[in-house]
């Protein structure tokens, strides 16, 4: 199952869906076919926002449920552990967590998020992250420089995350325009170039949820668990939030479920 942008501790965080989505992969909600899918999946993938953060832009301490990025981290370690035990959680960061802006970011450190350490279960690595799930190749990556591509590119538009991501893949390199707002850390190596094809490229960061492909590689962006903001109001962003993408890896298959429905299946 594939999820990001969680925004544990926005005022505007939404905690029932995201119960609802426990509830369903614990086998407690649908229908018997529903429930059967639920015990076959194996891993949890969410790229990135796992909290909202703290001081990320200005005047968010007004939108803020919880001030304290500690509280912030221990809140979503429990909701986080209300998963099945035979689940693996795997997750990066993105630019609302308490890690360095710069990219690549490095895993979210152990002195903020300690409660996630803690779960044997739980996998941190950074964003981005090339990894393999019984033979398929997922390349996971907030979208830090979705960003810029809108803001430089004609034709793009946080609407369409699935374009970006193809003409990320076109020009090998997850934030192909430098010099932006995308801040860049000083690497021997640029750990951003695309270099391994991967089998799923997938994205988060625009609250959007989104599939395509492109030359054989399924794409998906998945959404958010946080209603609209004011800010992504006046950029005219209109968010698809709780919602996740479930992805059969043995046909790559995908199947999209919406929390905020009483029957998931969308």
């Amino acid at each position: 199952v594939l999820i990001s942008d969680l925004h544990y501790g926005s005022k505007s965080f939404m905690e029932e869906e995201l119960k609802r989505f426990l509830r369903w992969l614990n086998g407690d909600l649908g229908n018997s076919s529903l429930r059967e899918v639920a015990g076959a999946v194996k891993y949890v993938v969410v790229a990135g926002d796992l909290v909202d953060g703290i001081g990320v832009y200005p005047g968010q301490e007004k939108e803020l449920a919880i001030t304290d990025i500690y509280r912030q981290y221990e809140g979503i370690a429990s909701l986080l552990s209300e998963l099945p035990d035979h689940l693996e959680v795997i997750l990066i960061p993105g630019n609302h967590d308490a890690c360095r802006r710069a990219l690549p970011q490095p895993s979210i450190p152990k002195e903020y998020a300690e409660p996630l350490y803690e779960d044997p279960r739980t996998h941190l690595l950074g964003n981005p992250c090339l990894i393999s799930l019984h033979g398929i190749r997922f390349l996971i990556y907030h979208g830090n420089s979705f960003d810029d591509l809108v803001s430089t590119v004609p034709g793009l538009s946080f609407d369409d995350p699935v374009g970006m991501m193809k003409l990320m893949l076109w020009a090998r390199h997850l934030a192909p325009i430098y010099g932006m707002k995308t801040p860049l850390a000083p690497m021997p190596q640029d750990l951003l170039v695309i270099e391994e094809v991967p089998d799923v490229f997938h994205t988060g960061h625009v609250h959007i949820t989104a599939q395509g492909s492109y030359r054989g590689i399924l794409l998906i962006n998945s959404g958010a668990w946080q209603t609209q903001t004011a800010y992504q109001m006046s950029r005219g962003i209109k968010p698809t939030p709780g919602r996740a993408v479930l992805l059969d890896l043995s046909s790559l298959r995908t199947a999209e479920l919406d929390f905020t429905r009483p029957d998931p299946w969308a």
